[in-house]
């Protein structure tokens, strides 16, 4: 698959990581604070609240996977380095999810960082 590819797979990724965060976040929520302004919070608890921050999580390292792999695309430097760098992120983020749900310790830590060596890959095949 291309490096684009990929990227489009981690984009599927967020909008189905969103569904998820905002779908276990409804049982903590009700629907008047849902339609309205939402100027009070109204935090999820427990495994929403997980699902949640790795949600949040992953918005905070998705813009430099995409920037790092738009560099790489658009310099025509996709190789073996970009492609791996590209699987390790997505792959791990996607197993991000359900270690961070599930409150596993330590294994959800290494997923984050698999997820960001390959955004390190990403770098250094665009440098």
């Amino acid at each position: 698959m291309s490096d684009i590819v990929w990227l489009v797979i981690a984009v599927i990724v967020g909008m189905l990581h969103l569904g998820i965060a905002a779908q276990m976040a409804q049982k903590y929520r009700t629907p008047d604070w849902g339609f309205g302004p939402r100027d009070t919070p109204m935090p999820p608890q427990g495994t929403a609240a997980r699902v949640d921050r790795a949600y949040r999580n992953f918005m905070e390292t998705f813009p430099l996977f995409a920037a790092a792999l738009l560099a790489v695309v658009l310099q025509n430097k996709s190789d073996g380095l970009s492609h791996w760098g590209a699987v390790l992120y997505v792959v791990a983020r996607i197993a991000y999810i359900p270690l961070y749900a599930f409150g596993v310790k330590y294994i959800r830590t290494l997923a984050w960082f698999v997820a960001t060596i390959g955004i390190i890959l990403l770098i250094i095949a665009a440098l």
